[in-house]
């Protein structure tokens, strides 16, 4: 199992939910899905130049899905369509293996 925590700065938190909805069916139809997922009111202390508003962690059976969903065309459409006009920067903050 390979999971990713990650940060967002959403800026349209209702287009973000449209991506969530979208994607996640595709997510868990290979076998992904989320452990945890927060809405970040305030950030005391962070390392990266800008704000982080959404906390979660991604998992994956393994790193070849994990890429595969990256690089699905039906993910692709959803993360055009939504996540790139709602979302300002992505921060990946840690991935392991389980």
């Amino acid at each position: 199992m390979v999971e990713s925590l990650v940060g967002l700065n959403v800026k349209d938190h209702e287009m973000y939910q449209k991506y969530r909805k979208g994607m996640t069916p595709i997510l868990a139809k290979m076998g992904g899905g989320f452990r945890y997922d927060f809405i970040v009111e305030k950030t005391l202390r962070g390392e990266a130049d800008h704000e982080i508003n959404r906390l979660f962690i991604i998992y994956f059976p393994n790193a070849e899905i994990r890429d595969k969903f990256f690089s699905n065309e039906d993910y692709k459409e959803v993360r055009t369509k939504y996540f790139d006009p709602a979302v300002l920067n992505t921060t990946k903050l840690a991935e392991y293996e389980l």
